[in-house]
């Protein structure tokens, strides 16, 4: 018997018992986390397609999402499709055909969150347009679990005061992919020429069977699941094709942050898009001359190089980038010369010449010193 008269036995198998399920619940773990690991090894892959009601994270919503895991050898696994409700306005019928009676049964993103992050962590996550189609996920992510932050916090207010508290609010955490792909990014990457930036047009580019995204009859009565799906699919085989043929534009999401629109950026872009200009600006660039300090640069989606490589050239240079092409640019790189919109065909608009992106590199190797500007306006 111990020191208050109680055998000491009960007190043995009361550790035992909280040992036993000690390791009970371990086993339990490392089983799902095996589970886990044999799910993703049977579809490394998932393709993700969005529609929205703008094209800024920022200022507009959700509306549909699709995702479809795929196998090593890219056939789908598992599928999941969503309408999302976020009490604001979804935009004209016509361009996501999702009907009011749909938008009224609904969920809000924190209901489905949990289930996206079991379709997406540990997977290589291909999407198109990376920086708005991940940055409305992220977004919508940290709505819902700010929302649910506020909740919870509202509930323990609530049992503080003799309250009758809700049940905590677990809605799930920004998804975790291994790495990001985009499509996109990565057909330009590779150097292909894109009359059509959508994913319908970059697939017909490829010579992949997709039907176009032009309105028609047809379109029109088709259901937003079926378009959503094709498009989703089509992200998969877009990949499917040019890991085959070049580099692709592989992102750690880890290395990424919104931008003023909410659209995920690298942080080099960001930091470089947010930074105070240090030096005049002397105008524009006159070809077959030198870039000076404080020249404005805007550097244009259709090169084959890593925009962040032009982007730390222009930091490094003390030259100013800018997402934004206006009178004060002083030059535009961007290999495509012909058949040019876009950022191009403004900068020809306005007069402000265009340099490939392997000119503008050997052109930042030679930057003349400019004229700083005063302490207080820098």
């Amino acid at each position: 018997m111990n020191a208050t008269g109680a055998p000491e036995t009960i007190n043995d198998q009361t550790s035992e018992t909280l040992d036993e399920k000690s390791e009970q619940e371990q086993a339990r773990r490392a089983a799902q986390e095996q589970a886990r690991q044999e799910a993703i090894e049977a579809a490394p892959f998932v393709a993700l397609s969005i529609q929205s009601s703008g094209i800024h994270p920022s200022t507009s919503r959700l509306i549909t999402m699709d995702l479809v895991t795929l196998s090593p050898d890219f056939e789908p696994v598992e599928t999941f499709h969503a309408v999302l409700n976020s009490n604001s306005d979804p935009g004209p019928f016509h361009l996501h055909g999702v009907t009011p009676e749909e938008f009224g049964s609904a969920k809000k993103f924190g209901q489905i969150l949990k289930s996206l992050d079991r379709l997406i962590d540990g997977r290589t996550l291909l999407l198109h347009n990376a920086a708005r189609t991940w940055g409305f996920i992220v977004a919508e992510a940290k709505r819902a679990m700010n929302d649910a932050a506020r909740a919870n916090r509202s509930n323990a207010r609530g049992n503080r005061r003799g309250g009758r508290g809700r049940r905590r609010q677990r809605v799930g955490h920004i998804p975790r992919p291994l790495v990001l792909v985009d499509t996109l990014a990565s057909a330009r990457r590779q150097g292909i020429t894109l009359d059509d930036v959508r994913i319908r047009g970059v697939a017909y580019t490829l010579g992949l069977r997709a039907q176009p995204a032009t309105a028609s009859v047809e379109r029109a009565q088709t259901p937003h699941q079926e378009l959503c799906r094709e498009e989703t699919i089509l992200v998969g085989d877009l990949y499917a094709a040019l890991v085959e043929s070049g580099p692709l534009a592989e992102i750690e999401p880890a290395q990424l942050r919104p931008d003023k629109f909410g659209l995920q950026r690298t942080a080099i872009r960001v930091q470089a898009q947010e930074a105070a200009p240090s030096f005049v600006n002397p105008g524009v660039y006159e070809p077959g001359k030198s870039l000076i300090e404080g020249m404005e640069v805007v550097v244009a989606p259709e090169i084959e190089m890593d925009p962040d490589i032009i982007i730390q050239a222009c930091v490094d240079s003390n030259l100013a980038y800018s997402e934004k092409l206006t009178r004060q640019t002083s030059v535009v790189v961007c290999n495509q010369t012909r058949d040019i919109d876009g950022k191009a065909m403004h900068a020809q608009r306005k007069g402000i010449p265009l340099l490939s992106d392997v000119a503008f590199m050997a052109a930042v190797e030679r930057v003349k010193e400019g004229e700083k500007l005063p302490a207080e306006s820098a």
